[in-house]
């Protein structure tokens, strides 16, 4: 059986993604600008900060605000610390020892290991998936009253026509997912102002126990 540090060669000279590593620019640290640098790093940003904005995040926080106002608050802080921290510690696996976290799985965990943790992977992403499509399914009805089935169809379309843009190159894909997410948060800016919330009762669900 090879050692630990075989297994680590091995599994950095397999890349993930191999289409796509390395495929974004990032200037010279010393040569560019601020902004060059924002703009080189904002597409892995928005790709990673799109989990927060799919429809299912948004279905599951309505209801969870119409029942408990303010309450659940601290909550939602505490998750999103968490995901930040996960999320610091993928970045410092992938800066420090050139592997993604399946890489890391299959250098140090046992076989069979790997496998249960494949399929607890896969019944999480499936669980996730569907609250996005049923989210989104349910949204296209509340617009433009499209059957709940055709808007579950329509939103597995539209995915595949996202995956097609990979053939131009990741950086069409994040020009797309950045422009998506600049359009929700704007639309929800307008909504939260519209709902003219209390700034007291906010401050008082963040600091709840």
């Amino acid at each position: 059986m090879a050692r630990p540090d075989e297994r680590l060669t091995v599994q950095r000279e397999k890349r993930s993604l191999d289409d796509i590593n390395r495929s974004v620019q990032v200037p010279s640290v010393y040569e560019s600008s601020f902004f060059q640098k924002f703009l080189a790093y904002s597409g892995p940003g928005a790709l990673v900060a799109v989990g927060y904005m799919d429809p299912g995040n948004w279905l599951t926080a309505l209801e969870g605000g119409s029942r408990y106002h303010y309450a659940l608050l601290s909550v939602l802080l505490m998750s999103i610390l968490v995901a930040m921290f996960m999320q610091t510690l993928a970045i410092k696996l992938g800066v420090v020892a050139r592997l993604d976290l399946a890489q890391a799985i299959a250098a140090f965990i046992p076989h069979w290991s790997r496998i249960c943790l494949w399929l607890i992977n896969e019944a999480a992403m499936m669980a996730t998936d569907m609250t996005g499509v049923v989210g989104t399914a349910i949204a296209l009805k509340l617009l433009f009253g499209l059957p709940l089935m055709w808007g579950m169809l329509l939103t597995i379309a539209d995915v595949l026509v996202v995956l097609l843009f990979l053939r131009f190159g990741i950086r069409r894909i994040e020009l797309i997912v950045l422009v998506s997410i600049l359009t929700v948060g704007i639309i929800f800016g307008i909504e939260v102002a519209r709902a003219d919330p209390s700034i007291g009762g906010i401050a008082g669900g963040f600091l709840a126990h």
